[in-house]
């Protein structure tokens, strides 16, 4: 079956670079990649080989994945890095493709080593890549195939926001065939949150482990309480599966997930915003906020849930307090001022009540850019903040002078707090890449034929930049800023390419929107 797959796969992207639409000519060239793929695996012991190995890092990845480069020799090498490390998650199963989410294998995994955590973001990393079956199969395998045969739910072993990711996919990668095979099974599958989670007052409720947060401030093991994550999740799902079933026409069913998805902002908003600190936080499940921020009380934001209002804007404000999120190496998990922070340490191997996540991270950047772009309020939010995070984020890849993504960090000294721990090893459990080229440049997928592109970063912060080699829409885009025009010699200012040809032009670094015809 596999064999089969792969050999039709193989078969389309012939077809696709006959036709262009692969192998379309890139304006930047491969030399940067070759590069950093190069120094990658001079670095590497390859002590776990799956589909890609380092030999063929470099192939698969210039067929692959958007080229990119900026005068942030930190960011541009961190791209680069973070492609490197993905593939070395691809897995090929019995039973499909699937991306790990640890390198080596681990007691709490199903088959194969998958786990449904980071999912999301597989999926919204992924979804950047020229060959979108890797994903399908990849989605495919926990819609069917992962919980077959197992002692314990696999699926549900973690929240998830599978059927927003799933949405975010189809929007780069527009495939309504593939979105009509599983609709029913995404279906039965939310209808399954709701029993297992769901409460009498319509909020869901999660053990901080189930979030893949274990040992937090405000979470446990045992009680039932409702947080704003998976509460966002599911929003997030209910948007997704409306926004779905509205293009594949059953109104029936969109109107029912429109519905669920009201139902929960206005509860999210009611129930779990703490108007005396002005954050999203959870609610024990004996009532009652946890009165305490967490990054979690950024999540609503992911998914554009909050209403645009400045009161919860000032949520916003923490980001950059030294005793709310700003730490030396980056954003904590829970506010520094909390009483206990960090002091679960001794009893546990993983502790989210204030070290540095990269999940978190990389989900509060993209509740940033969703507010920078699709919201009027910003509080004291701007580019400028959104840039310096994202710096500091990808500066704090780093271990013994050399880049590297771990589990978790000390947020004063950078320190891997699983020390040499193999199993920490390039953990695909988060987003970098998706961050770059949906936020920073600012993609913003669409179902329709507009070309929407809505960039963070701040004036006069770069004089050049390109992105080239990005698969939308069955299409090869390039987009390249040249303030002098002299970098590239393509002309001066902003310009976007379709498939080689010209199609924006501005003398300004700004939001654009323009027909791909």
């Amino acid at each position: 079956m596999i064999h089969t797959r792969k050999f039709i796969a193989t078969v389309a992207l012939s077809l696709l670079t006959i036709t262009g639409f692969a192998q379309q000519k890139s304006i930047l060239g491969t030399e940067k990649l070759k590069k950093y793929v190069t120094y990658f695996n001079s670095i590497d012991t390859e002590a776990v080989k799956n589909y890609v190995p380092n030999a063929e890092a470099f192939k698969w990845l210039a067929e692959q994945a958007p080229l990119f480069e900026c005068p942030d020799s930190v960011l541009e090498q961190n791209y680069y890095y973070r492609w490197w490390t993905y593939r070395k998650h691809l897995v090929k199963t019995p039973e499909g493709f699937i991306f790990t989410e640890f390198i080596e294998p681990v007691k709490h995994a199903g088959k194969y080593n998958s786990i449904s955590c980071a999912l999301g973001h597989h999926i919204y990393e992924g979804r950047w890549l020229k060959d979108n079956a890797y994903l399908k199969d990849y989605i495919k395998f926990w819609l069917y195939h992962a919980d077959v045969g197992q002692t314990k739910q696999r699926f549900h072993q973690f929240s998830s926001w599978v059927d927003d990711a799933v949405y975010q996919n189809y929007l780069v990668q527009p495939d309504q065939e593939f979105l009509k095979e599983i609709l029913p099974a995404l279906v039965k599958d939310y209808g399954k949150w709701e029993t297992e989670r769901q409460l009498k007052n319509g909020l869901f409720w999660q053990h901080d482990v189930k979030d893949g947060m274990e040992e937090s401030v405000s979470g446990s093991r045992k009680d039932q309480n409702q947080r704003p994550t998976i509460n966002s999740y599911m929003y997030g799902n209910a948007m997704a599966l409306d926004k779905i079933a509205t293009l594949l026409g059953d109104k029936t069913l969109a109107g029912k997930y429109k519905n669920k998805a009201i139902v929960l902002k206005k509860l999210v908003q009611d129930s779990l915003w703490n108007v005396s600190s002005a954050f999203f936080e959870t609610r024990k499940a004996k009532g009652g906020s946890a009165d305490v921020r967490e990054a979690i009380g950024f999540t609503p934001w992911e998914f554009n849930l909050p209403d645009d209002q400045s009161n919860y804007a000032k949520a916003w404000n923490q980001l950059l307090d030294t005793a709310g999120f700003k730490a030396p190496w980056g954003l904590t998990t829970a506010e520094r001022r909390n009483p206990t922070f960090r002091t679960r340490g001794t009893g546990h191997s993983c502790e989210w009540d204030g070290a540095l996540w990269p999940f978190a991270s990389s989900q509060t950047l993209k509740g940033l850019a969703n507010l920078l772009t699709n919201y009027k309020k910003h509080g004291k939010m701007n580019a400028e903040v959104f840039y310096q995070e994202l710096h500091q984020y990808a500066a704090s890849h780093v271990k013994n002078g050399k880049p590297y993504i771990g589990e978790y960090q000390d947020e004063k000294t950078g320190e891997w707090l699983k020390g040499d721990n193999p199993r920490s090893s390039f953990y695909n459990h988060s987003t970098f890449n998706d961050l770059i080229i949906n936020d920073l440049i600012g993609i913003k997928p669409r179902q329709d034929n507009v070309l929407e592109i809505s960039p963070l970063i701040p004036r006069n912060q770069w004089d050049w930049f390109m992105l080239d080699q990005v698969s939308y829409h069955g299409k090869t885009l390039t987009i390249l800023w040249d303030k002098t025009g002299k970098k590239y010699n393509k002309g001066k200012g902003l310009l976007v390419f379709v498939d080689g040809k010209e199609i924006y032009k501005s003398k300004d670094l700004k939001p654009l929107k323009v027909k791909m015809d």
